[in-house]
């Protein structure tokens, strides 16, 4: 698919990618999403975009980039994350030259004071005794240096991902961070609940819903982003959000995990949706703390649109 010129990109450093690394993320499912995109998106009908749960961003990325898309709104109920986009969006300048200290000072240390280093910025962000700008500039060290690429909290909203010892971390790259910041200067950007967002949804937006996943088994469940999680109950809320949407006329595209996975009998979804239409596609299971534990698994794609 070739990338149609849009209002919202002008940047000479090629396309912008997601800034961090983020459980459940869409870079290795696009290929399966895009092609399940409403046929008025790729005639450019569609002119609006929204997302409400932006997580690190990869379909908004690749929707932004590739789509003629005249509006976008996104949001998240995580402060940190929506932060470091109005961050970017804002003072570039002095995030990318906080993020090139960090990297200078890290590649100072030796291992153990690698470690130790990490510890005490990890225990800075929580302090929360900083700029908004070095608080951004802070979560996207921490993600690139922390086991995974996690963004977890405890029950008091405290970061407590422990360091993920890599030999070589790549801990900002300037050259896609100013492509991000092209990319988010004609673009809204909220900290809301995603029953908020109704109000920007119209007959010619296109959303898409990436809430976090209802976890597979009571193991796997680390889609901890805030300290109050998701539970059915929001899945149940969010359902009627897509049933609004639906009766504007808008098209919307929901993913989520399939409980089928692991038991067949579980037909949460599939009956939560079944006026709907619902595919099953394969994709890698990325966070595991044992290696082969990380096989492929179907996830679900929720559509108010047929797709082929």
């Amino acid at each position: 698919m070739s990338v149609i010129s849009s209002p919202f990109f002008h940047s000479s450093f090629g396309l912008a990618t997601p800034i961090l690394k983020w459980a459940g993320g869409k870079t290795q499912i696009i290929s399966e999403l895009s092609r399940r995109f409403p046929k008025k998106l790729l005639s450019g009908e569609i002119t609006s975009y929204l997302e409400p749960f932006i997580g690190g961003g990869a379909v908004f990325f690749y929707v932004m980039q590739h789509f003629s898309v005249r509006s976008a709104v996104i949001s998240d109920l995580n402060s940190d994350l929506i932060l470091l986009y109005k961050v970017v969006k804002s003072d570039f300048a002095s995030l990318s030259d906080e993020l090139a200290s960090f990297k200078e000072q890290y590649q100072t240390l030796d291992a153990d004071a690698r470690e130790a280093w990490y510890y005490q910025k990890r225990d800075d962000f929580n302090r929360g005794e900083m700029s908004q700008t070095s608080r951004a500039a802070h979560l996207i060290l921490l993600n690139r240096l922390c086991f995974n690429g996690l963004y977890r909290v405890n029950q008091n909203g405290m970061f407590n991902v422990p360091f993920g010892k890599y030999t070589s971390p790549r801990i900002y790259d300037l050259d896609n961070l100013a492509a991000v910041c092209s990319l988010l200067s004609g673009v809204t950007i909220l900290h809301e609940d995603f029953e908020e967002m109704i109000s920007y949804v119209r007959k010619d937006t296109f959303v898409y819903c990436d809430p976090p996943y209802r976890p597979l088994n009571r193991t796997s469940s680390f889609t901890q982003y805030s300290r109050d999680g998701f539970s059915d109950a929001e899945q149940i809320r969010l359902h009627s959000f897509f049933q609004r949407c639906d009766e504007i006329g808008a098209h919307i595209m929901l993913s989520n995990s399939d409980p089928t996975n692991l038991d067949p009998s579980d037909s949460f979804f599939d009956d939560l949706y079944a006026e709907y239409y619902i595919e099953r596609v394969p994709a890698k299971r990325m966070i595991n703390s044992a290696g082969n534990k990380r096989g492929f698994v179907n996830e679900l794609i929720i559509t108010n649109y047929e797709t082929r």
